[in-house]
């Protein structure tokens, strides 16, 4: 049988996991086994912190929402209420920049709603 050696395929592939490695801390950024089981985690990580980002995001426009819908006397749930029976389709991102940003815009949708 003949003696494969894998040189240059094996090589590539294990600089291409500790690339993905680098700024890892101490033996996960340089032995190769334990950076690999570290990359396979980050990228699980990664992954997951993705779908993480937007249920964030959303808890994060709701309370921005709630708290200047609270400023007129309203609560979120009721705002939305109030905003759907009205047919006004704001999304929630929408609703919280102007909360935020715009607070005259705000006031005045409220005013009109309600």
């Amino acid at each position: 049988m003949v003696r494969v050696k894998r040189g240059n395929i094996a090589r590539n592939r294990r600089n291409k996991i500790l690339k993905l490695a680098k700024g890892f801390k101490g033996a996960h950024s340089r032995l190769f086994r334990t950076a690999n089981q570290q990359v396979m985690k980050s990228l699980v990580y990664a992954y997951v912190g993705r779908k993480r980002r937007k249920r964030d995001f959303k808890r994060l426009w709701i309370c921005r929402v709630n708290a200047a819908a609270h400023t007129h006397g309203l609560s979120y749930s009721k705002l939305r209420s109030i905003l759907k029976k009205s047919s006004i389709d704001l999304n929630i991102k929408m609703l919280a920049q102007l909360a935020l940003l715009d607070k005259e815009t705000f006031t005045a949708l409220v005013k009109e709603v309600s």
